[in-house]
Parts: structure tokens; C-alpha cells; sequence
């Protein structure tokens, strides 16, 4: 063993306690008295407990010896280490002799050595990644509050530093860099997260690796999870709100809004019923609209057609690609009341794509701001949720505040980092 002079006996461990092994991880090393020719200079001290066993036994590796494994000793005596021997006091000379100390003195040392000098701790693998930078946006320039700080809740989604390249060479493009953020999964009411960025920034492309549609998913480089485990494709536990019409237009409003239920073998007067109940909360006419098809339907009124047949499946995670964007201004504040109160009923996580700063204040709970192409997350900033119906919020003065802070927020890190790649 190295560290051990060619010839050398071994000690003894103290029963049950392998302190050789102990001395070697606080970083020290054992020296024995003298060197082959040596050995007899020192006492020869029989075993405490089993003196009748040291002759007994007839080889080295006998599985029946106790002590310390991994030190050679003599089957007719054992020689007690001298003292403990720092690396850095090592004496220049292997024959040069130290003076004998007892068993018990050399167990005192060794332990004396281990707490002064702990080995590090290995580390957490599991340990969550640091969160990313958080900002309190208050109204009226006040100073910024500071973020909570993480409750210890597992997460719904986690990025880690996700990025997404489509192509190779010189004609490769990257849509989003290191993106890293975590949604914790909150008992009973869920997160309403708004991602917030220019267009091309790649938001869409966040939403899709989230769901685990291609050709987003999978990413070029980093994690994306949603309870814990990597995503591998899309789950019924995802549900996803297009900014496209995407009806199935030879089907009825009624058929459109059960057609999950019939992929899951739900019978028809069940999911019927159900779809009468979802087309109502979305607010259209069971009477009026059900038998409709997709082309007698204003755009409004078939985006509450898709966004009723996701909901119908009660998915835990909700995404939504712009799904207003092209409606006009005052159905756009109707579709937004009518998605805070059923969120507020589902207790789900919503994931908002929008490009529309009014949108994401009055909506969500915390707004994730992206830069432009490539996109990579500036900053998470937290918001108030809604306590009046958005075309009221949207003529408070406290409400414009946070808009125009989060604008000047925006400029000032797309500034910063315009300078910084400079």
C-alpha cells in the first residue's frame, strides 16, 4: 500500500472501526518504525482479543481477520502504526525511525484529524438550479419589492438551459439560447405565466418544446421537464390552444369540442353532455351554436371552440400560442375575462404566448420576458392578477404604470444587451 514502508506490519483496527481507512480520507498517511531489517526492533504486540487466532490463521486474505482490508500484515504478529504523519511532515528518509505510540493514542490522533480536516461533501445532483433573476415591477417608478424565495414545491415545468438550433453550418439558426426558468406545481391554483417577446423570438418555440411538438422538440442542448421527467413527446396531461382556427371543419361545434373524449372511447351521450357543458362555459349558445359548423362561426367563436376542447380534458398545463391575436380589440378583452374565470375553475397552469405587454399584465402572474432572435429569457417579473374585468383594468392608472414600466424594463435590457454583443 502506498505511503507504507516495504516490510511494514499493520495495526490493528479498534473493533469495528476501520480507522487506517478513516486516516487515509482526512488526507494523512500512517509510518511504521523502521524497514524490512527492521522489524524486530519494535515490541511485537499479539492481538488484544484473539491472541490463539493469529497463529491459527494460514493466509493474508483469510476472510475471518477483522482488520483494517487493504493492509499487509504477518500472520504471527501484528505491529502498531507509530503516529500519525501529515503529507506535508513526511520524513525525507523511509528507514528513518518514529517513535511508538499505543493503539488508543493513534485512534485519538486519527479522530482529531478527521474534524479538523472533513472531507468535502459530495454534491447534490438533485439539488434544484439556481432560479433565475426575479423583479417585482411596482407601479409609479417605487423601488423594485424582492422576489419570494423558493418554497420548495416541486416544479410543473423546468428548463434547464434549453437551447434550439434548426439546421447546421452556416445556414443554422438558433431560436432560443440557455433558456432556464421553473414553474413550481402550486396545490390548488395554478401559475398563470405570460412569455412576452418581439416577434421571432422564439416563444412559440418554448410552448412546443413544453408540449413536445416537433420540429421544436427535442432540444438541440438542455433539459426540458414537466413533474420531474424529460419530455418525449406530446401527453394528455398537456393541452395546447393554437393561433390558427384548427377546427375540423366537417365537424359540428358539438362533435369539435367532444372529439378528445371520443379518442379516449368516451360514449357519445356522455361526451356529448360534456361538450354542451364546455361549449356554454366558453360562452356560446348550446341552442344556437352546437349544430353549427366551423364556417358559420365568427373568428372569436371558433377560438372558444378550441380553447373548450382543450379544457374539456382537464389537461394540467395549458398552452396557449397567441390565441386572441387575431381577434379584434373588444372581443379580445371578452375572450381574456372569459379565460381568467375558467383558469380561476381548472386551478391549472397556463402558459400565454403574446407580444402584447397590456395582455400579459392583465392576465398572468408573472411574465417572462424574452429577447429578440435568439431568444433567451432577460428577466421574470411579477404582476398583480386581475380583480376587475380587463376593459376596466385597462383604464386604471396603476394598470398603465406597470405597462410602462415593464416597457422601459424591456428597453433597458435589450439596450444592455445590444451593448453587451457589441
Amino acid at each position: 500500500m502506498a505511503g507504507l514502508p516495504q516490510g511494514a506490519g499493520a495495526a490493528r483496527a479498534a473493533p469495528g472501526v476501520h480507522r487506517p481507512a478513516a486516516a487515509l480520507r482526512a488526507g494523512v498517511r500512517l509510518h511504521h518504525a523502521g524497514g524490512a531489517g527492521e522489524r524486530e526492533a519494535g515490541p511485537r504486540v499479539p492481538h488484544p482479543d484473539e491472541p490463539e487466532a493469529l497463529a491459527a490463521r494460514g493466509h493474508p486474505d483469510d476472510p475471518r481477520d477483522h482488520r483494517a482490508p487493504g493492509l499487509a500484515h504477518r500472520q504471527d504478529a501484528v505491529v502498531v502504526p507509530a503516529r500519525l504523519v501529515p503529507l506535508s511532515e513526511r520524513p525525507v528518509s523511509e528507514d528513518a525511525p518514529v517513535p511508538f505510540k499505543d493503539a488508543d493514542a493513534l485512534i485519538k490522533e486519527i479522530d482529531a484529524a478527521a474534524k479538523a480536516d472533513p472531507p468535502p461533501a459530495a454534491p447534490d445532483r438533485d439539488a434544484a438550479p439556481p432560479a433565475p433573476e426575479v423583479t417585482v415591477v411596482a407601479a409609479g417608478g417605487e423601488a423594485p419589492a424582492p422576489a419570494a424565495a423558493p418554497s420548495g414545491r416541486p416544479a410543473i415545468v423546468e428548463f434547464k438551459h434549453v437551447t434550439k438550433t434548426y439546421g447546421d453550418g452556416p445556414k443554422a439558426f438558433t431560436a432560443i439560447k440557455d433558456v432556464h426558468f421553473r414553474i413550481e406545481d402550486i396545490p390548488g391554483k395554478g401559475e398563470f405565466i405570460c412569455v412576452l417577446g418581439p416577434s421571432g423570438c422564439g416563444k412559440s418555440t418554448v410552448l412546443r418544446l413544453i408540449a413536445g411538438l416537433g420540429p421544436q422538440h427535442p432540444p438541440t442542448t438542455g433539459e426540458v421537464l414537466v413533474d420531474g421527467r424529460p419530455v418525449v413527446g406530446p401527453g394528455a396531461d398537456r393541452g395546447m390552444v393554437f393561433q390558427d382556427y384548427t377546427s375540423f371543419d366537417h365537424m359540428t361545434v358539438e362533435d369539435n369540442v367532444a372529439f378528445g373524449l371520443a379518442c379516449r372511447g368516451v360514449g357519445k351521450a356522455e361526451r356529448i353532455g360534456q361538450a354542451h357543458g364546455w361549449i356554454d362555459k366558453v360562452g356560446l349558445s348550446v341552442k344556437n351554436d352546437a349544430r353549427k359548423y366551423p364556417h358559420q362561426l365568427s373568428g372569436g367563436m371558433r377560438q372558444r371552440v378550441a380553447i373548450a376542447r382543450t379544457l374539456i380534458l382537464s389537461p394540467r398545463i395549458i398552452l396557449m400560442d397567441e390565441p386572441f391575436g387575431a381577434l379584434d380589440p373588444s372581443t379580445r378583452m371578452q375572450m381574456q375575462d372569459n379565460l381568467v374565470a375558467l383558469w380561476r375553475d381548472l386551478e391549472a397552469t397556463v402558459f400565454f404566448v403574446t407580444h402584447s405587454i397590456e395582455e400579459a399584465v392583465y392576465l398572468g402572474d408573472r411574465v417572462h420576458i424574452l429577447s429578440s432572435s435568439p431568444g433567451t429569457l432577460l428577466r421574470e417579473i411579477t404582476v398583480p392578477p386581475p380583480d376587475r374585468p380587463a376593459h376596466a383594468m385597462q383604464r386604471d392608472p396603476r394598470f398603465l404604470e406597470y405597462v410602462f414600466d415593464i416597457r422601459d424594463t424591456i428597453e433597458t435590457l435589450e439596450a444592455s444587451r445590444r451593448a453587451g454583443d457589441d
